[in-house]
């Protein structure tokens, strides 16, 4: 997220239109959360150079999918221990298949994060600079949570398909645990912003990293919200099959057992 954001601000710095450049900076500085995060964001976005844009937007795009990747590799190893399974794939399988599934994933996974969590900013910014009238504003708000909505749920069934090194069950099996990931990063989302706006001390506190240290507890709640979803899918397959106690076999190492 911290990269991606960096790529953003280094897209609107690099915008020739001046009005999409200034609907970005008001995007990024509404979904910054703390003060500080949002001076610094909004100031790079809107008055940065052509030539620091450029660089800015490479570099995080760049930087974005190196650990976009890392991160599939941990989902798929923590996907693999929730299923019972003691053993990833071989190291280039392993992060091969990551960045595969970066590479298709991560912009479905961009764009509903954006309808969910920034749609709303982007609509009023739209409003303001671009002026949108009250009807379309309107059906953007309304819209936007339904597309979003099944933009990452699908997405995740996706994810939570080919991750585990398994042979996974229908999507439509998967369907419920992602949009149990969905639902709990999103309350987890509306609780952290609700607790930076009425703390009084959580700007005071962090200060100009205020932003930076509540976008990485709600990075925390999201990945505790994914592999909450994981283990539902787990529990969801064990129940059907009649399968109450745990499994620990490696389906790559037959021959093996548990110790």
């Amino acid at each position: 997220m911290v990269p991606f954001l960096l790529a953003v601000t280094g897209l609107c710095a690099d915008i020739d239109e001046e009005r999409w450049s200034q609907v970005g900076a008001a995007t990024v500085n509404a979904v910054s959360p703390g003060s500080g995060g949002d001076d610094a964001l909004a100031n790079a976005a809107a008055g940065g150079s052509e030539e620091a844009g450029e660089v800015a937007l490479v570099l995080g795009l760049l930087l974005a999918l190196a650990w976009m990747t890392a991160a599939m590799a941990q989902v798929a190893r923590g996907s693999n221990r929730i299923y019972g399974i003691r053993r990833d794939r071989p190291a280039l399988r392993k992060y091969g298949r990551a960045a595969v599934l970066t590479v298709l994933l991560a912009g479905p996974v961009g764009v509903g994060f954006f309808l969910l969590v920034a749609g709303g900013a982007f609509g009023d910014a739209m409003v303001e600079i671009y002026g949108w009238s009250g009807t379309t504003h309107t059906l953007w708000q309304v819209l936007r949570w339904p597309a979003g909505l099944l933009l990452l749920v699908v997405t995740i069934a996706i994810l939570l398909d080919h991750a585990p090194r398994r042979r996974q069950p229908a999507t439509s099996w998967l369907a419920l645990g992602a949009l149990v990931a969905v639902a709990c990063s999103l309350l987890a989302a509306a609780g952290l912003a609700a607790y930076v706006q009425l703390s009084g001390s959580f700007d005071s506190t962090y200060g100009p990293l205020a932003g930076i240290v509540a976008l990485l507890l709600w990075s925390l709640l999201s990945s505790i919200s994914l592999f909450l979803g994981v283990a539902v899918c787990a529990q969801l397959e064990a129940l059907r099959a009649h399968q109450f106690e745990p499994a620990y076999d490696d389906p790559g190492r037959p021959d093996e057992h548990p110790v």
